[in-house]
């Protein structure tokens, strides 16, 4: 796909891979839609890439698990654009380490509606565009995660596998179109992921130190490294349609296999 003037349309834009993938596409000559909670993030990202490279942007403040404002957010990029060529589902997260039996109620409603429930609002709005068009690419965001299980992850497991089932589906009903389906499946990412995870925004000096002890002894991936997947994904000849990619840092073999050093 030729990017220049399409429309990209990311969520959970303000961080992360989704500002990685935005930074890659702007000098690409993408036309850019950023979704995510933190919009002051959002705006100083916006006007970043236009003073840099010229990107028309639209950001918008929204909550994937908010079906209101998934329609807000999508009708706001049409009223701007005219169109969507790209939907990159990017928004997730993960919340504790507890077991099963441990498990807080509250942690698993907001993986699932934010890993699984919102990827599925934003896909049904913006899919039946790409139909009319017959042309277009979804990019979900999955994980290793959705390949494997580890203890303490059961759920956000399980979202992730879920987007793994839907990707996979999606593909199966697209087929005669001209729409493409990708499905990005990272290991390790050091973003603020794991910060996310344990909670930063109540104790940021905890988070960090539970976060930083996830990456310690390896290099992990980068937000860039993901972003450019997502990149070379969306770039390839119409033809070609990247069904999955499974990326891991060198020191990550497999779930529960990582080599650290020192």
């Amino acid at each position: 796909m030729n990017l220049s003037g399409g429309v990209v349309l990311i969520t959970g834009a303000s961080s992360g891979i989704g500002e990685a993938t935005a930074r890659l596409l702007a000098p690409l000559g993408a036309r850019l839609s950023l979704g995510a909670r933190r919009v002051e993030r959002l705006e100083r990202l916006a006007a970043e890439l236009a003073a840099t490279h010229g990107t028309e942007c639209l950001f918008h403040e929204m909550d994937v698990r908010e079906v209101a404002d998934c329609e807000a957010f999508v009708a706001a990029t049409v009223e701007r654009f005219g169109r969507i060529d790209v939907l990159v589902n990017n928004a997730g997260l993960a919340r504790g380490r507890q077991f099963v039996a441990e498990g807080i109620e509250s942690e698993w409603e907001e993986m699932i509606d934010t890993n699984v429930k919102g990827l599925l609002h934003m896909s049904r709005l913006v899919l039946p565009r790409l139909i009319a068009q017959d042309s277009g690419h979804v990019v979900n965001m999955g994980s290793v995660a959705g390949h494997g299980v580890y203890e303490g992850g059961s759920v956000y497991c399980a979202t992730k596998w879920s987007v793994r089932a839907i990707s996979q589906a999606m593909r199966l009903e697209l087929n005669g179109t001209n729409i493409r389906v990708t499905e990005i499946c990272p290991g390790l990412v050091e973003t603020e992921f794991s910060i996310v995870r344990f909670h930063g925004e109540e104790d940021p000096r905890e988070a960090k130190q539970k976060s930083d002890e996830v990456y310690r002894g390896l290099q992990p991936l980068t937000a860039s490294d993901i972003a450019d997947c997502v990149v070379w994904a969306l770039t390839r000849p119409p033809h070609v349609d990247i069904d999955e990619i499974v990326l891991r840092p060198i020191a990550q073999a497999g779930m529960g296999k990582v080599a650290r050093k020192g």
